[in-house]
């Protein structure tokens, strides 16, 4: 879990090395928490806009965590010896989606990898 806030701190715009699939889970889990709590107050307030489905506080913590967001996805593919360009595999329809849920899942590189050293070992 500290791995995780190390991504809004440390790592905040760190598009090098490899973080563990515990990392981009946890990260993950954070986000959609906080982003839907602050869907709620916006509901709540009445800055909640339907046609955009978030309102102004969700919509600041989304562009405050969008840079992370980017950065633990690519350092996750990282992981599996993926380059960060796999993420636009996501422009592609369902399968890409499919795709890149099953690259996010997999078991990261044992050792060393041209990205860098296993996040498990550090």
């Amino acid at each position: 879990m500290e791995k995780a806030l190390e991504c809004f701190t440390k790592k905040y715009a760190d598009f090098s090395g490899r973080a563990s699939r515990s990392e981009y889970w946890f990260f993950i889990l954070f986000f959609t928490i906080g982003f839907l709590m602050l869907v709620l107050i916006d509901f709540f307030m009445g800055t909640y806009n339907n046609k955009m489905h978030m309102g102004l506080l969700s919509s600041v913590f989304y562009l405050a965590v969008i840079i992370p967001y980017l950065s633990v996805k690519v350092r996750r593919l990282h992981d599996v010896d993926k380059s960060g360009w796999w993420l636009l595999i996501n422009l592609i329809p369902i399968i890409g989606g499919i795709w890149l849920f099953i690259l996010y899942c997999t078991k990261g590189t044992d050792g060393e990898n041209r990205f860098g050293s296993d996040p498990l070992q550090v």
